[in-house]
Order: C-alpha cells, then sequence, then structure tokens
C-alpha cells in the first residue's frame, strides 16, 4: 500500500508543530484534531463541523490523514478541496490536543501519550450493520471502537436515539456510560430540504409529472450494485424516458475501493442513456428528497428514504449484515423486494399508484420505524455544539453564533448529461370519437440490449412490462429505432427504421435534398424526417412521396413527426389529423402527402397505403406471416 504518512504529507509547522506560536495569527485557545480515514467518515464530519465552530476565533481545527483503510483513496484529496489543514499521520502521536473527533472508530485512537477525549460521530444511522474488521479475519458491529480505547476512559459515542445506548451497552458493556445522544444532524439536515423539493429537482433536470426513480446501493457484495449491478440500465431500457429519469447514489467506498474509472465502465451504457450519477461526497441528500420512489437495499440511505417517508423497494438487502433487533433490520423485513428477474415498470407503477408501497411498509409505517432510531429532527446541531464546548471545556461564545437550519445544497451529477441521438420509439395507436390518437413513448437505445421487449416490430397487446406495458386490446403498438444524424455508433445508424436532421432546415428544398442523400447512403431506412424552419417537419418515403407534419406545439420536432407517420403507416390508416401523447406533451398534427421534390399532386390515402405492399417499402412496413 501506498505509504502517504511520510514525504507526500508535509509536517505541519501551524497551527499545530514545533513552534507554532510563532507563525499564527488568530488568538486560539483549544486544538481539535480530526482524525480522517475514509471518504465516507470525513464526509460525516466535515459536514457538521462548520457549522459547531461558526464564528469561533478559539479553536484550531486541523485534520489527519490516517491512510491505513482500504478505502483511503479520495480522503486526502476531500479534505483539501474544502481548504482544511492536514497533518500526516506520524505527526498526529506528537502532538497535544484538546479534543479528538472522528466518524470512524477504526483508526488508531488509542495513541500512547495521548490524553485527549475522543468524540466518535456515526457516520451512519445509528450500529445496525456488520462489517469485516481490519484488524482481523472476523466481522464487528459498525460504530464501536476498540476495547482498548474504552477502557482508557476517553472514548464517547454519539448516539441518535436512546435505544442505541442500551443496544451498545448490551453488545460492548463497556460502551455504558460513555454515550452522548445528540440526534442525527443528517436527518436534519434532510427534514430541513423537504420544502426545497422543487428546486432540487429542477436542478437534476426532472420537469412536471416525470418521476424520479433513486437508486442507492452500500457496498460490498450484498448490495443492491453488488447483487444486480445491470438494474439502473434495465430500468433506463423498460422506464419510458419522457416519463421517468433514474439517479445513482452509491457509497464512497465503492470508488474509493474500485476507482471511479471502473465505476463509469460498469455503468458505460446506462450513462449514455442519461443515467443520473450522483457524487458519493455531496447530493445524495437533494437527491433523495427530489425521488419519487427508492429502491435501496442494507445501507443508512435507504433508512433516511425511509424516515422521510419516501415509497420504497427494496432491490438487495443483507440479512447477515443487518444487526438483528435493531430498526434496519426492521426495515428489511416490512419493505417489499423488486423481483429483478421479472418486468421492472409493473413492478414501479405499482409502488407509484398510490404514492405509497402497497402493504405493511407505508409512509406512515416507514416514518414510525424512522423514528425509532432518530429522535425529533431540529436540535441535533445545538446538542452537538454543546457537548463538543464542554469536552473541550470551553464555554460557549456570549454570543453564539445562531445555528443555521441548513438544507442540502443543489444535486450536481457528477457527469455531463449526454445527447441521447438514439432511441427506441413506442407507438399505440387507437381510435377515438374524433379520430385517432397515437400514444408515443420512448426508451435510449444505449440501453436496448438490457431490455426483453419481445417482437420489436408488431406487439398489439403487448405483455405487461414490456416498454409499451399496458396497451389494451384495442391499440395498436409498434416499435422502431430512430436515430439523429448525429448519432456516433454506426451500427445503430445503419439499422434504424428512421433517420432524423438534428438541425432545423432553412426550407423545404434544403429538407428534401437531405431526405434523398439519407435513403442513398441507409438503404435500411425506411422514413427521413426533417423539420423546417416556419414551416412543420417533411417525412419522406423511400419512394420519392413525402408526408408534410404540422404539429401543434414545435417542441417534439422531427422525431416525433416520424413517429405518427411511422404509426399510422403500420396500422394501415391513411395520414390525417391525429392526436398524440408524449410524456407530459398532448398534442395534434396534420398529415397530408406531398410530392418530394417540388410536386404538387398528392396520392390519394389509399395509392399511399398501398405502398406498403410495394418493393420500395418493404421491411417493417410489409404486412408479416
Amino acid at each position: 500500500m501506498l505509504d502517504t504518512s511520510h514525504g507526500l504529507i508535509p509536517p505541519l509547522r501551524v497551527p499545530v508543530g514545533a513552534d507554532p506560536e510563532r507563525w499564527r495569527t488568530l488568538p486560539t485557545e483549544r486544538t481539535v484534531v480530526v482524525i480522517a480515514r475514509t471518504v465516507t467518515s470525513t464526509v460525516r464530519v466535515l459536514d457538521i463541523l462548520g457549522p459547531v465552530f461558526r464564528d469561533e476565533s478559539r479553536v484550531d481545527l486541523v485534520f489527519a490523514f490516517d491512510p491505513s483503510s482500504a478505502f483511503n483513496d479520495g480522503v486526502h484529496d476531500l479534505i483539501r478541496s474544502v481548504g482544511a489543514r492536514v497533518l500526516p499521520w506520524h505527526q498526529y502521536r506528537y502532538l497535544s490536543p484538546d479534543l479528538v473527533i472522528t466518524a470512524t472508530e477504526n483508526a488508531d485512537l488509542a495513541v500512547g501519550g495521548h490524553t485527549a477525549p475522543v468524540l466518535v460521530l456515526p457516520h451512519g444511522v445509528g450500529f445496525h450493520k456488520v462489517v469485516p474488521d481490519s484488524r482481523s479475519d472476523q466481522d464487528r458491529l459498525a460504530g464501536v471502537v476498540p476495547d482498548a480505547l474504552l477502557r482508557s476512559g476517553r472514548a464517547w459515542l454519539a448516539v441518535s436515539h436512546p435505544d442505541q445506548a442500551e443496544q451498545l451497552a448490551a453488545a460492548h458493556p463497556l460502551t455504558k456510560g460513555r454515550t452522548l445522544l445528540i440526534g442525527d444532524p443528517c436527518h436534519d439536515t434532510l427534514v430541513n430540504g423537504v420544502d426545497l423539493r422543487a428546486a432540487y429537482r429542477e436542478a437534476l433536470g426532472i420537469t412536471g409529472n416525470r418521476r424520479l426513480i433513486v437508486l442507492s446501493s452500500t457496498w460490498r457484495d450484498r448490495s443492491l450494485l453488488g447483487q444486480n449491478p445491470t438494474l439502473p440500465a434495465r430500468l433506463l431500457a423498460e422506464l419510458p424516458m419522457d416519463d421517468y429519469a433514474v439517479a445513482l447514489v452509491t457509497h464512497p467506498n465503492i470508488v474509493s475501493a474500485h476507482g471511479v474509472y471502473q465505476l463509469r465502465s460498469l455503468l458505460a451504457s446506462p450513462l449514455g442513456a442519461g443515467l443520473l450519477r450522483i457524487p458519493p461526497t455531496d447530493g445524495w441528500q437533494a437527491t433523495l428528497i427530489a425521488g419519487d420512489l427508492l429502491i435501496g437495499d442494507h445501507g443508512s440511505v435507504t433508512f433516511y428514504g425511509a424516515a422521510l417517508g419516501k415509497p420504497l423497494l427494496l432491490g438487495a438487502f443483507s440479512e447477515e449484515e443487518a444487526v438483528p433487533g435493531t430498526p434496519m433490520a426492521e426495515l428489511g423485513r416490512q419493505v417489499p423486494r423488486l423481483a429483478p428477474g421479472a418486468p421492472l415498470r409493473p413492478q414501479i407503477e405499482r409502488a407509484l399508484a398510490t404514492g405509497n408501497v402497497p402493504g405493511p411498509a407505508d409512509s406512515d409505517s416507514l416514518s414510525r420505524l424512522g423514528a425509532k432510531a432518530l429522535i425529533r429532527p431540529g436540535h441535533a446541531l445545538h446538542r452537538l455544539r454543546t457537548a463538543i464546548y464542554g469536552l473541550l471545556r470551553l464555554a460557549l461564545p456570549e454570543r453564539p453564533a445562531p445555528l443555521p437550519r441548513a438544507a442540502p445544497a443543489d444535486p450536481r451529477p457528477a457527469d455531463p448529461f449526454p445527447d441521447i441521438t438514439a432511441v427506441h420509439v413506442t407507438t399505440e395507436v387507437r381510435d377515438t370519437p374524433v379520430g385517432p390518437r397515437v400514444a408515443i413513448s420512448r426508451t435510449p437505445a444505449a440501453v436496448g440490449h438490457f431490455a426483453d421487449v419481445g417482437d420489436p416490430e408488431i406487439t398489439p397487446g403487448a405483455e405487461d412490462g414490456s416498454p409499451s406495458a399496458g396497451p389494451s386490446s384495442s391499440a395498436d403498438t409498434y416499435r422502431h429505432l430512430s436515430c439523429s444524424d448525429l448519432e456516433r455508433d454506426r451500427e445503430l445508424t445503419e439499422n434504424a427504421s428512421v433517420l432524423v436532421r438534428d438541425a432545423t432546415a432553412g426550407s423545404v428544398a434544403v429538407a428534401d435534398r437531405w431526405i434523398t442523400d439519407v435513403f442513398s447512403r441507409y438503404p435500411g431506412c425506411l422514413l427521413a424526417s426533417a423539420a423546417v424552419a416556419g414551416a412543420g417537419c417533411r417525412v419522406g418515403l423511400r419512394d420519392g412521396r413525402t408526408v408534410a407534419v404540422a404539429l401543434s406545439d414545435d417542441r417534439p420536432g422531427a422525431e416525433i413527426a416520424a413517429a405518427l407517420v411511422y404509426a399510422l403507416l403500420r396500422a394501415g390508416r391513411p395520414p390525417e389529423t391525429v392526436a398524440f401523447t408524449i410524456g407530459d406533451l398532448a398534442g395534434d398534427a396534420e398529415l397530408h402527402v406531398v410530392q418530394r421534390g417540388g410536386g404538387t399532386a398528392a396520392p390519394d390515402s389509399a395509392a399511399l397505403l398501398g405502398a406498403r405492399q410495394e418493393a420500395p417499402i418493404t421491411g417493417e412496413f410489409a404486412d408479416r406471416p
């Protein structure tokens, strides 16, 4: 393992070191050392110490980087990113701090010669999880410091509920009398942000009635990603992109262990399909608030979602890691499991149908379950500040700065949102008293290989769970691949039924020339569509005819115009006035046939439909045996 304790991090001379008084500016009276060992624990401390020491000039705060963890990657960069002073681990043993604060129990906190109290903050919800012990080949209860530190009388364990003190005393008698009831500042922050849900959704690009499905994965092989690494891709392949978005929150240990490069490689297809990968260091709280449904596991983010009353499904859950008798173990018994081998869309829609997960784990019961691990929110920072100043033997400031009721910062996905230039389009054609109505849904082609859709060409009355789930027997359902002319994957372009010009054509002549060129270069293309400035859309057929499409709303553009023409041709209907829906958008389109290249006499509907049996219009438009 790379030794970062000598050389790479130079020793500090100020605010601590051999002669710090020669260099310091502030009139400090106490020194607090924060032990940083993993990204997970470091983030938790960073989130709370700023408010606790707000406007305080009497306390020097430095971070000691312990590089001994298997998950040390990113810790030093994180500390430096906030501008904190970092001292190497070998220098820590020579300091005489007044207080040590950490959210990791694995560091060597019983360093010989140190007498300062050690405040250990949880980096999750309570003490509900069994994890590998870094000092042996056994497992241990997460959050509990070694017995040597407990025997020293220096350790204080922060708890978020009185029951946790009883749990710890039963499992580790040496913790009796060594706990401080603080609450959970992270939960308080979540509660403070609930009213900003609309702003968080906007920051993630979620508009209208689009539903946000949030996936949360803890670490190890029994986590959500460990059990089902293709779940993000399958959700994006089955859920229409105009109705749903998918975000992924991962435990920091996943990136620390495997690296961002490998995680991006694993998620290459879903990231290309618009997966919102939320950085493990920030953004997950706002994303959780913005979500409509959480699919989680036995990690703390899942429990926070339950405490907020979020509709919840379990994509994985390790009974072996969840400590029996804890609220987390109870959550594992109550919450319905996602069936990974079954179609996902019906399961998602059932969970969202009434805003609650059906069965015993409704939002009220989940909130009550959260109350078993989290005391009433709103006071955790005040309790924590009072405890810290008490341990420092330092009076609170004469005019203490009011503690903020901070809400989470806006979420920022870790990867730029891709241009989705290839989609599978599903159309359902229904008769209504006023004419045909076409429902259009789209899924990104980048994840198309993860979807089990059956016959991709003709699926009337498709089985529930396919990308065209739910059509009635009266609907004619079809599916095709549509690509923009900017699509970089040539395999997709060459197999597309529909090619769409990305840029708006300046005139009908320009659009028609582009359509003719497309048919000459792509023999498998059946329709070519282009928007024309001020003149609607032109959808060309291979035999020289074109359908002019005037949309009541120009936002859908050429791709939707082509989908309407495709659906009507496949259903054996003439181009006519048709109503359509896609996501939140509902509109009308007027279709009529013209001759490409300047012709004015349009063939009648029968002639156009007859093209379904003509040689130039074969493949998808031909009748199937």
